[in-house]
């Protein structure tokens, strides 16, 4: 699954870190109406160890700004704002525009560099040359114009962007989105709900975070009640000092992962039925290519279902169908499963949006690393390890709704993990809605799933109509 380690040096040569893009706007379509979109950033958390132009936190909002109120959304890992986009867009439809979406953008995703796949969006250049800037330049050295990563020396001030510099992003977010009296639920995916956890425990001078929020939502993510050690913590933050400041996601290092899934997700939306250029490239792994030539489609279908994807990419996978059965290059059927593949790769590509797209190139390991010792917002040896405040778990208030929803990564332990964190605070099971779907809905299948079929929105609206205004 690695990438050559002479490949990963070259590619890092002479690198810059990149800059924050503008705000952005347009309408999605859905339903026969047309949603509000935009993209933008906010001031952050002002760490002092952090270049200033990078101390922001990006936010990309669906629906109306008159809602009364906001689903504030928290990607899990490498992934970025843009994955809950038709989620959104389908909340907003259904609620009858009573909820406006937020989706977050972590501050890591400030370093990548969007030019070429914001040239594709808007119809400007075309597949082979997305593949080219991104991805064809590692092994065509007459490529001279292409995509630059951002080398670990450029960027030591990463390996402190953890939970602290999260929550503290999140605040600004959860405060803007709480103006004008809207009322605020929060929810996360994977990771994301870990932070949720952390932020919704946080100690914002003496008062929890969950003071300002009506209710939260796990999305096959949370934290587990039992807290590493002291010793795992230090252990961590020594090979953390020591290494690259980024997580590699199954196995692929940054930004790898993330110049793969969003070149693929994009080239399925642009150029589905052509020949897929993935596939030929030497350094995409053994185990993501067909055993017959495939679409672009095709290529993309079979990296992320189910059935084809390999074991160590299982939190990017869904129910997406299945190579076709005949073709010269093969394409993809759907086959009635519950996850459109084109509805994928719009998630992770931001098909629809300029500047943002649903992967996150440059995941912080040390976010990885501090959603250990969250549990269940307890103190602990392990938080004053890592300088962490989730310590107000018992003080969510009695009235606090939850909505747990557990999938194949996640399961039975999600629900848990809110029962358990509900329990401690006094909140009762009325307010629970715990939804445990392990033997049928992959990771990322509450996020992507068709909305007539997608069981996690199913039960999300009663739960949003009974958490709002």
């Amino acid at each position: 699954m690695t990438l050559s380690r002479r490949t990963l040096l070259a590619a890092g040569a002479g690198a810059a870190v990149g800059g924050l893009g503008p705000v952005w706007s347009a309408s999605a379509s859905s339903g026969g109406r047309r949603i509000p979109v935009s993209f933008g950033w906010m001031d952050g958390y002002q760490d002092p160890a952090t270049p200033a132009r990078l101390n922001k936190v990006g936010v990309l909002k669906a629906g109306y700004a008159a809602a009364r109120n906001v689903l504030v959304l928290v990607p899990g890992t490498s992934a970025g704002a843009a994955y809950f986009l038709p989620l959104a867009r389908d909340i907003v439809e259904r609620t009858r525009g009573r909820w406006q979406v937020w989706a977050v953008e972590r501050r890591e995703n400030g370093l990548e560099d969007h030019s070429m796949l914001d040239a594709v969006k808007a119809g400007k250049a075309g597949h082979q040359e997305l593949f080219d800037y991104y991805l064809g330049w590692l092994v065509d050295p007459g490529i001279t114009e292409h995509f630059q990563p951002v080398p670990d020396a450029d960027v030591p001030y990463a390996r402190g962007w953890g939970m602290k510099v999260t929550v503290g992003d999140l605040h600004r977010v959860v405060r803007a989105a709480g103006r004008r009296g809207r009322r605020v639920v929060l929810g996360g995916h994977s990771l994301g709900g870990s932070i949720v956890t952390a932020y919704a425990t946080w100690d914002f001078g003496g008062r929890p975070g969950a003071r300002a929020l009506g209710g939260l939502v796990y999305i096959d993510g949370g934290s587990h009640p039992q807290p590493v050690t002291p010793e795992q913590a230090r252990q961590s933050l020594e090979s953390l000092r020591a290494g690259t400041p980024w997580l590699a996601f199954g196995g692929i290092g940054a930004p790898f992962l993330g110049l793969f899934s969003a070149t693929g997700a994009l080239g399925t939306i642009t150029n589905p039925d052509g020949p897929s250029l993935g596939q030929a490239f030497p350094l995409l792994p053994a185990n993501l290519k067909p055993p017959v030539p495939a679409t672009n489609a095709g290529q993309f279908g079979y990296a992320v279902d189910t059935e084809t994807s390999p074991g160590a990419l299982v939190a990017a996978q869904v129910h997406a169908g299945r190579l076709a059965a005949a073709g010269e290059p093969r394409g993809w059927d759907q086959a009635g499963e519950i996850t459109p593949l084109r509805r994928y790769a719009e998630m992770l590509s931001g098909y629809e949006v300029q500047g943002v797209d649903g992967s996150a190139w440059y995941h912080p390991l040390r976010l990885t690393i501090d959603s250990g010792a969250v549990a269940a917002g307890n103190a602990n040896p392990a938080q004053d390890v890592l300088d962490l405040k989730a310590v107000h778990g018992h003080r969510l208030g009695r009235r606090m709704p939850i909505y747990a929803f557990g999938a194949a990564l996640g399961g039975q332990r999600v629900l848990d993990g809110a029962a358990f964190l509900a329990a401690q605070s006094g909140i009762p099971d009325r307010a629970l809605t715990l939804v445990e779907r392990a033997s049928t809905y992959s990771h990322n299948d509450p996020s992507s799933a068709s909305p007539d079929r997608n069981e996690f929105l199913h039960h999300l609206l009663p739960f949003l109509s009974r958490a709002g205004r």
